[in-house]
């Protein structure tokens, strides 16, 4: 089938639809990403060089940060994404944008990745479409020992330590059903926010004070009022300062699912031997 103009494509949006398909293997040479694990996906897969445009918080790897910024998840600029002429668009879930992109033609994926079989399943599919299967395949496997060794780190004094990890203003947590969480359990921790609370919950304070978490892990902004918290000055976690207060950089390395899902397995390893008191 040969496919119509823009001009075309957006009077007849079925049409429309069916071009914006990306085709498995075809040649990608201009990729816009909007979302920071998408765009070290396609990096790690080899092809940064085709990255054209990137979310505002994408800063790396390498030249990345210096390419035009088309907004956020959120806010993601359609005439700003148009304008670099994309072959394919890389989406996070909570882009609203990816039906009008269709409709002007151009090729769409959206990853929706809260979980390690939701990472790899967008490892796979970015390799089918970027003719990197075999790639694919070698970056799980990485990721996959990277996890392991993590969990052959942690030492065992802190296996089996209750977790409570903040994400967000609220406070917003990361639950065991979510890729941080399964992280967690992986590296032999218990995730005291359970999967039953969704995937990223707003939580009650008193549930955490109840729940008395032997470890917290969270933005080095948002912990620094810990003790200030009605009844958090009274947990084990604030008085023995078992706390991997994050600085952003490590922040964003927890946060992103995308191929350094062991490398932040290792950050938190090295956040929770260098509190005091841990015996390695």
């Amino acid at each position: 089938m040969t496919c119509p103009s823009l001009t075309q494509r957006h009077k007849v949006p079925a049409l429309a639809l069916l071009c914006a398909l990306a085709t498995p293997g075809q040649a990608q040479e201009r990729i816009v990403t909007v979302a920071p694990s998408l765009t070290e996906s396609v990096c790690a897969l080899g092809h940064c060089g085709q990255i054209v445009g990137t979310d505002r918080y994408s800063t790396g790897p390498g030249a990345i940060g210096h390419l035009p910024k088309v907004g956020g998840l959120a806010d993601a600029s359609i005439e700003r994404i148009v304008a670099l002429r994309p072959d394919l668009v890389l989406l996070g879930p909570r882009s609203r944008i990816a039906e009008r992109l269709a409709q002007l033609g151009i090729a769409v994926q959206t990853h929706n990745v809260r979980t390690h079989a939701e990472q790899k399943a967008m490892l796979r599919a970015l390799g089918r479409t970027l003719g990197e299967q075999a790639r694919a395949e070698m970056l799980i496997a990485q990721v996959e020992r990277e996890l392991d060794a993590a969990a052959a780190r942690l030492p065992g004094s802190l296996r089996g330590r209750s977790v409570y990890v903040e994400i967000g203003l609220g406070p917003k947590a990361a639950s065991e059903a979510t890729f941080i969480g399964e992280t967690l359990a992986r590296l032999g921790l218990v995730n005291i926010i359970g999967r039953e609370q969704g995937f990223f919950p707003q939580v009650n304070p008193e549930y955490i004070v109840r729940r008395a978490p032997d470890l917290i892990v969270g933005p080095a902004a948002l912990l620094a009022n810990l003790h200030q918290r009605p009844g958090w000055e009274r947990l084990s976690a604030a008085r023995r300062q078992q706390v991997c207060a994050l600085d952003p950089e490590r922040m964003a390395l927890l946060e992103r699912p995308g191929p350094r899902l062991g490398e932040a397995a290792h950050m938190l390893v090295d956040c929770l031997l260098a509190l005091p008191g841990v015996r390695s």
